[in-house]
């Protein structure tokens, strides 16, 4: 099964509509999930601990669930 992409459906693919705003919102938000998952995973347990997390908080963190 082949899928064919036009403008109608390229802008359409998950059933809801993507605007520009809404895709760079998106690139800034991973983004900054990124650099603070980055930053975070450097840090020693202890150093963790310092300011109240532990490692396994770090993914929660960066999803915003926290």
């Amino acid at each position: 099964m082949a899928i064919t992409m036009n403008r109608s459906n390229a802008a359409n693919i998950s059933g809801t509509p993507m605007s520009l705003s809404g895709l760079v919102s998106g690139v800034i938000h991973w983004n900054k999930a990124r650099r603070t998952r980055a930053v975070l995973s450097r840090l020693s347990p202890h150093e963790l601990d310092d300011i109240g997390i532990s490692p396994g908080d770090i993914d929660s963190i960066c999803l915003g669930r926290r």
